[in-house]
């Protein structure tokens, strides 16, 4: 269990002033300078020791993707793109670092734009987050006034400046290339890749993008060091993560922990455990909708970190933990996340313009239990041929939940079906 001494998100729960003297209190804009001076390639190299690895879902090395810009500044500026969007669905974690700890996200946004030789950073925050964009916007405002960012930001000799945008609540702009172009003021579409961004990104030019709480916890491992950082957590899974427990639990919770945290034990001691008791558990969707729900057999042992979850054909992704107890229709639940993906497709990819439709149409009628074994095979094979054929993850995303449903529920999905055949008889 984390120790106190070891928590990055100190104002987590907003019980303490989000602003300018109170995150100083908390240790935040100590000395920025001195990071700065260490100079560009040792504060990627200290993320790259730190074995950082990004908090949006994709679980990249954050200083392996620092690395890949451009050593010099030529014609083309360099940006830093922050992704605020957070529209995964049960996932709630960037929001309250807005909200309750904005100061972290600031000083990250200059050491990292330093780091990538980027004089200017965008936020990109969900349209939704109105009290969200409230408060990052005075904390930058705070940090311009103080000289902490702007012209010769902290008095390194650096000059930065940081814009905060907000979106129009489109699940896709979570992909970086679709923020990059709805930030252009285009349709929120998915580029296809390469280019990369680190080539052509923002305008044309060398751009990063880094979700909000890879960017908040890099002044403390600055500060801290590496070799701290990699004390938590698992080997190539280290670190503290801030995990978003939902659904049937006693107390659902935001909460930051070691990576690697057995399920178990996160949900028994954080969040008070599963309504009516662990053996009430039938599924945990463990990051976030689009990853494959799992049943209780894997969660009574399954470690909460980026492998132990691809090991067991699910993922971390944004560490946004579902809980779902025996009372629930697994199949519905499954269900309605395919109409969320259907909705949410931006059109561009025939496979996920045309897939999400049929995939959220027979699951509508697996719900009625009006299908077959044979259409569940049907359906199977659908998300076959959506599942990496799409420019972004968006397919992948509406394809994940219903094979893991077929996979690890099939007892609930033979239910469906036998249920209307015997009502029928």
């Amino acid at each position: 269990m984390l120790r106190d001494q070891d928590r990055i998100f100190t104002n987590l729960y907003g019980l303490h002033d989000w602003g300018l003297k109170g995150a100083q209190a908390r240790g935040d804009w100590d000395n920025t300078k001195a990071i700065l001076e260490r100079g560009r390639d040792a504060i990627i190299e200290e993320v790259k020791n730190s074995g950082l690895r990004g908090r949006g879902g994709a679980g990249f090395g954050t200083g392996m993707k620092w690395s890949f810009m451009p050593k010099t500044e030529g014609v083309r500026p360099h940006y830093l793109v922050i992704n605020a969007d957070e529209g995964e669905p049960g996932t709630c974690k960037d929001r309250e670092i807005m909200r309750f700890d904005p100061h972290k996200l600031v000083e990250g946004a200059l050491i990292a734009s330093f780091a990538i030789g980027a004089h200017a950073s965008y936020i990109y925050i969900r349209g939704e987050f109105v009290r969200e964009a409230e408060h990052l916007q005075a904390a930058i405002d705070q940090a311009y006034d103080a000289g902490l960012i702007g012209k010769n930001a902290c008095g390194s000799g650096w000059d930065f400046d940081l814009y905060v945008h907000r979106g129009a609540g489109a699940y896709v702009c979570g992909e970086e290339s679709a923020l990059i172009e709805s930030l252009e003021g285009k349709k929120g579409q998915p580029r296809l890749k390469p280019p990369f961004p680190a080539g052509v990104g923002l305008y044309g030019c060398p751009t990063t993008v880094n979700n909000v709480e890879s960017i908040a916890v890099v002044p403390t491992i600055m500060r801290r060091s590496a070799s701290w950082f990699t004390g938590l957590g698992r080997p190539k899974n280290s670190g503290t993560k801030l995990f978003c427990i939902s659904g049937h639990v006693n107390k659902p919770c935001n909460v930051e922990e070691e990576m690697g945290i057995p399920l178990k034990e996160l949900l028994e001691k954080h969040a008070g455990g599963v309504r009516g008791g662990w053996d009430n558990l039938l599924a945990v969707i463990p990051g976030g909708s689009s990853v494959p729900a799992l049943p209780k057999s894997i969660c009574d042992e399954v470690l909460m970190d980026f492998d132990s979850l691809r090991d067991v054909r699910s993922g971390l992704g944004t560490a946004a933990v579902i809980v779902m107890d025996k009372s629930t229709d697994i199949v519905r639940a499954i269900a309605r996340l395919s109409r969320f993906y259907k909705h949410e497709s931006c059109g561009q990819c025939t496979p996920c313009r045309e897939g999400t439709g049929w995939m959220w149409r027979l699951m509508e009628k697996l719900v009625r239990g009006e299908s077959s074994m044979e259409e569940v095979e049907l359906l199977e094979q659908v998300t076959r041929q959506v599942e990496g054929h799409t420019i972004c993850a968006l397919g992948d995303a509406a394809a994940w939940p219903i094979q893991g449903l077929i996979r690890n529920f099939r007892s609930e999905v033979e239910k469906k079906i036998a249920g209307r055949s015997q009502s029928a008889a």
